[in-house]
C-alpha cells in the first residue's frame, strides 16, 4: 500500500465483524513500531496482546466503551520511562511519551496494509488495566487498541485543512516571507 493512501485512510473504527484476524499479521504491525525514532536509543515500549475474551471484556469495562468486547483481540500499549528520566531527567517523560506516539502511528498505518481496524483508546481506568494486565508501577498504560475487520466501510471523517494548522516562521503566520510569486 502506498504511505499517502494509508495516511489518508487510516480511521477509527468501533463496528468489527464476527471474523478473527490473524494474530501474526497483528505481530508484524507491532514489530514496525520498533522502527520509531528513540531517545538516546533508549526503547521504552511494550505491547501487549490480549486474546482472552474475559479480560477483553474487563478492559472494554474499565473503557466505558462497549464496542471494544467485540474485538478479538486487544493491545495494549505500555512505555516505561524509566531509563529516560534517568538519562534526561525531567524531559525523559516527555521523550517517552514522544516515543509512544511515534511507535504508535508506525504501528497504526501497518494495520492499515493489513486491512485491519482499531481505534485508538485513550480514555480507561488505568489502575484497572494494570491491575488485570500485570503492570508494573512504573509503567504507564499509553493506548489500548481493539483489533479487527471493519463491519462496513464508513466515510474518512473530515480532516482540518492545511491552512488551519500551517505557519510560517512563527504562530499565527500564515504566509511564508520572502518568496516571490512566479509568473509562468
Amino acid at each position: 500500500m502506498d504511505l499517502n493512501k494509508a495516511i489518508q485512510s487510516r480511521k477509527s473504527v468501533r463496528k468489527f465483524t464476527s471474523e478473527k484476524p490473524d494474530w501474526r499479521d497483528i505481530i508484524e504491525c507491532i514489530d514496525s513500531a520498533r522502527y520509531a525514532p528513540l531517545a538516546g536509543e533508549i526503547p521504552t515500549l511494550k505491547f501487549i496482546l490480549i486474546s482472552d475474551k474475559e479480560k477483553i471484556k474487563m478492559i472494554s469495562e474499565a473503557s466505558q466503551q462497549d464496542f471494544i468486547s467485540e474485538a478479538h483481540y486487544v493491545v495494549a500499549v505500555v512505555s516505561k520511562p524509566d531509563l529516560t528520566i534517568k538519562s534526561f531527567g525531567e524531559r525523559g517523560e516527555i521523550y517517552a511519551r514522544q516515543q509512544a506516539g511515534a511507535s504508535i502511528q508506525n504501528f497504526l498505518l501497518s494495520l492499515e496494509e493489513k486491512k485491519l481496524a482499531t481505534c485508538w483508546i485513550g480514555y480507561f481506568v488505568e489502575k484497572q488495566i494494570k491491575e488485570l494486565l500485570k503492570i508494573p508501577d512504573n509503567a504507564n498504560v499509553e493506548a489500548i487498541f481493539p483489533i479487527g475487520y471493519e463491519m462496513r466501510k464508513q466515510k474518512i471523517s473530515k480532516k482540518p485543512s492545511l491552512d488551519s494548522c500551517l505557519f510560517f516562521d512563527k504562530f499565527g503566520n500564515k504566509k511564508m516571507s520572502g518568496t516571490k510569486r512566479l509568473d509562468v
